[in-house]
């Protein structure tokens, strides 16, 4: 497996705080992996230490093979959670300037703006000033500015901030088209509903640690609760041994039921449903599955925002 980024024992202490304890973190090159954790986790500190905002007490980091160094900052594209445009500076020069930060030639890094303000349809927005933009106009430039150099690793500190249920769905739409293309994403986010549609992988710190990592899939099915949800025509009564109902409501409107039953390991749906349907007709049957936020909420509790 080859790696995009490689964190090994991080460990960052403040004053009175420890913000990463012995922190390891493997991302494959060509996923989007989800970072998670409540507020204060760590997640933010982790980040900056990848930008080379502030280093790590102890600990190491290798970007594509290679210890990190200032050189790799042409290979990142951060986008952090506070935006930071000039406000005074028009949308072009903008672009442009921080396209020269990243190491782009005047003449390619005008080709680059150009391209993407045409895909994001703000080609008419060169001339204005940032104060004049709204706030998810000026988030689609932020974007812009993040992968115009055509980064390696793109960090999404809260990318969907700010932005309507549409230019959510664009941004979704072009973090998994980079990522098709090869780049590799570190995505963070509070948005559970955005890790379950485009994370391939999901770490969760919690209280300066790792708790959980892996594939979401994986993940997923290891904390499966063995809950069946079964929509039927009449009420079931009878189920096989070690399954119990926990929930059983008329569905409005249609004469048909949702049952949920819960059971133990060792006896397999196909028994389920065989001793179901001498009973009633079986309209649907499903596995319920425990969603990423219902696994972030188990592992880190409910304090949380």
């Amino acid at each position: 497996m080859e790696l995009a980024l490689e964190a090994k024992n991080i460990t960052k202490h403040y004053t009175k705080h420890t913000a990463l304890d012995d922190v390891s973190i493997q991302i494959p090159k060509g996923c989007i992996l989800g970072l998670l954790g409540p507020n204060g986790a760590g997640k933010t500190t982790f980040i900056r230490i990848v930008n080379q905002i502030i280093n790590p007490d102890l600990g190491a980091i290798r970007i594509f093979g290679e210890s990190l160094a200032p050189k790799h900052i042409e290979w990142i594209g951060y986008l952090p959670e506070e935006r930071g445009l000039y406000k005074k500076m028009k949308v072009g020069d903008q672009l442009l300037f921080l396209a020269r930060l990243k190491g782009l030639p005047s003449k390619e890094a005008k080709v680059k703006i150009k391209y993407w303000m045409e895909r994001f349809e703000v080609q008419g927005w060169w001339h204005k000033k940032v104060e004049d933009l709204s706030k998810g106009m000026a988030q689609k430039i932020q974007f812009i500015s993040t992968v115009m150099h055509d980064p390696k690793l793109i960090i999404l500190d809260e990318p969907f901030s700010g932005f309507d249920p549409i230019n959510a769905n664009l941004i979704r739409d072009e973090i998994l088209r980079l990522r098709d293309n090869g780049a590799t994403i570190l995505f963070s986010t509070h948005r559970m509903e955005s890790v379950e549609e485009l994370c391939d992988q999901i770490v969760l710190i919690h209280q300066s640690k790792i708790m959980l990592e892996g594939e979401k899939t994986e993940i997923k099915s290891r904390y499966r609760s063995h809950t069946y949800v079964i929509e039927s025509t009449d009420k079931i009564s009878k189920l096989p041994g070690g399954f119990e109902i926990i929930k059983e409501v008329p569905l409005n409107g249609i004469a048909q039921f949702e049952t949920h039953i819960k059971g133990g390991e060792g006896v397999s749906t196909n028994e389920v449903l065989q001793t179901i349907i001498k009973e009633t007709e079986v309209i649907s049957f499903r596995e319920k599955l425990p969603t990423i936020n219902d696994i972030f909420i188990s592992i880190a509790g409910t304090n949380h925002e």
